[in-house]
């Protein structure tokens, strides 16, 4: 399944002014690069993958937050979660977790 366009689309308007800001497509979704680093995707299987610092995304998938620990066939992605489409719903929440992405990227050094 391919990526939900309005979803790329609501994550544009959020991350449009950010520096450095390109999108890839991979995988069957939608990356979201700052400084060459993924900081967030429009994912195949619907939903937000969002980067995030490894220590803390187990308390980041707190009951409520439609969040999980990114698992990619069968393999854990320390630093990725996937967040549901039902925690995606409000524009609030939305960029709650495109901060949460761009944050992290901010700490990592850009590539080149």
């Amino acid at each position: 399944m391919p990526y939900d366009p309005v979803l790329a689309d609501r994550l544009r308007d959020l991350l449009d002014d950010e520096p450095g800001l390109t999108t890839r497509a991979m995988f069957g979704g939608l990356g979201f690069m700052i400084g060459g680093h993924m900081a967030v995707a429009a994912s195949s299987g619907g939903g937000l993958m969002v980067r995030c610092d490894p220590e803390q995304a187990v308390a980041l998938c707190v009951p409520g937050s439609h969040a999980a620990p990114m698992v990619m066939r069968g393999r854990a992605m320390p630093g990725w979660l996937l967040v549901d489409a039902a925690g995606l719903v409000s524009d609030e929440d939305l960029g709650s977790w495109v901060e949460v992405g761009v944050a992290f990227v901010a700490t990592l050094p850009p590539k080149s």
